[in-house]
């Protein structure tokens, strides 16, 4: 892929890269292949060859999984020959009951709403496609595509119930339930059908050729602000967009487009703040509180992970301290080192500190570790006067470090990175 010059007379259409604005040719790309930057290595497309099929495939046996990891038990405990059992949704009433309602709202949006949302609108995009028939709300139904991907953490729900069955079996006999199984396919199908769902492909059959910048375009700069020309952060056409409801609007999926993310650093500072103020209480303060005949015990989230650690678990030890404790941690660092090089404009190292901001928002979801095993503990050890678990009030403060630190992510815009680097020092 070349960088475009002012006597450039490739054919190719132009494109710019949505992490640092570069405007460059589109190269081809074979099936399974990987389109980069040629200046920040960022992933600019992937060609998923016969993947759409697949997604369709993938998509639907999701659809079926969820509603059995939702209808049926996940985990139960034997005590006494009686069975306690819990559903995802039983652990969010819980929670509820016990005026948690924070907590129950975000690991219902997490775990129940948002992989519903990717599977079922993964098939409502593709399924009229197979059809032969446009989707209806294509673009609306995209975006919130986008966001249910974000958000949605199958995965680290799973984990979690893993360090879950762990410390209940020190409790009493676990008994696994058909939803348990069933959340471990549908984890795995929701990967697949990302995987496999080319997003180029689909809105080809829907719109045919994308309304982006001709080979022709005139052009006076390097990057796409210095052209007037958007790139929309959700399907990634490049564009000068058009006016909809006095905003800029992506012509292909209606996103709102802006040169760069409004008052961007502003916001990641106030995100950045709130969540190292709240990361204090969120590990000194008790994340869960044990009532038993013996007495009551409060439980921070390092004496959790020293719990798992003696009990001979150490390998899920560290797992915990990782995502609960140096991960939150490491990212309000990294965040903030962004932030701050962006605010005094550094132009060295520019291409390190773009790896910096894609690690922050790979690991981001894995801090919700610790949340999902609150529940599932909560929602089971409920043994009248025998035992009795309560979420503290570490697990509201942690919870929303989480997800501030999220937004914080979501809020940076990595094109500041790039902004004052000069083309001399794009390689360092």
């Amino acid at each position: 892929m070349n960088t475009i010059t002012s006597d450039d007379r490739d054919a190719r259409p132009l494109i710019a890269c949505h992490e640092c604005d570069l405007m460059q040719r589109e190269g081809s790309v074979p099936p399974g292949g990987t389109l980069r930057c040629c200046r920040c290595r960022a992933v600019l497309y992937r060609r998923r060859g016969r993947g759409f099929e697949r997604a369709l495939a993938f998509s639907f046996a999701a659809c079926v999984l969820w509603l059995i990891s939702n209808a049926f038990p996940i985990v139960g405990l034997a005590v006494n020959g009686d069975i306690v059992e819990t559903t995802l949704i039983g652990a969010v009433r819980v929670l509820y009951r016990d005026g948690m309602w924070p907590l129950a709202v975000l690991i219902f949006v997490t775990t129940i709403l948002m992989p519903a949302l990717q599977a079922f609108g993964t098939v409502w995009l593709l399924l009229p496609l197979y059809l032969n028939r446009r989707p209806w709300h294509a673009d609306a139904v995209f975006r919130l595509l986008r966001v249910a991907r974000n958000w949605g953490m199958t995965e680290v729900l799973m984990l979690g119930l893993l360090v879950a069955v762990v410390k209940l079996a020190h409790i009493a006999s676990v008994v696994t339930g058909p939803a348990l199984w069933s959340l471990a396919a549908l984890m795995l199908l929701l990967v697949a059908a990302t995987s496999a769902f080319d997003e180029r492909a689909m809105w080809m059959r829907v719109q045919g050729a994308p309304p982006g910048m001709p080979a022709d375009t005139p052009l006076s700069g390097r990057t796409a602000a210095a052209n007037g020309i958007c790139v929309c952060h959700d399907c990634g056409l490049s564009t000068r967009g058009t006016q909809r409801h006095e905003h800029l609007c992506c012509p292909r999926c209606g996103a709102r487009l802006h040169l760069r993310k409004p008052a961007s650093l502003s916001r990641t500072w106030a995100y950045l703040s709130s969540a190292a103020i709240l990361y204090v209480p969120a590990n000194l303060l008790p994340v869960m509180n044990t009532s038993s005949l013996f007495g009551a015990q409060k439980d921070t989230i390092m004496s959790g992970v020293a719990y798992l650690w003696h009990s001979g678990s150490w390998p899920l030890a560290i797992i915990v301290f990782i995502a609960s404790i140096a991960v939150p941690m490491l990212k309000i660092l990294a965040i903030g080192y962004l932030a701050a090089t962006a605010n005094l404009r550094m132009t060295q190292q520019s291409v390190q500190r773009a790896r910096i901001y894609r690690i922050v928002e790979l690991v981001g979801r894995w801090s919700m570790l610790d949340i999902y095993v609150i529940a599932v503990l909560v929602a089971l050890v409920q043994f009248s006067a025998m035992a009795t678990i309560e979420a503290g009030p570490a697990a509201i403060a942690f919870g929303a470090v989480v997800v501030l630190t999220m937004f914080a992510a979501m809020s940076f815009d990595p094109r500041l990175i790039w902004d004052f680097t000069p083309p001399r020092d794009e390689r360092r």
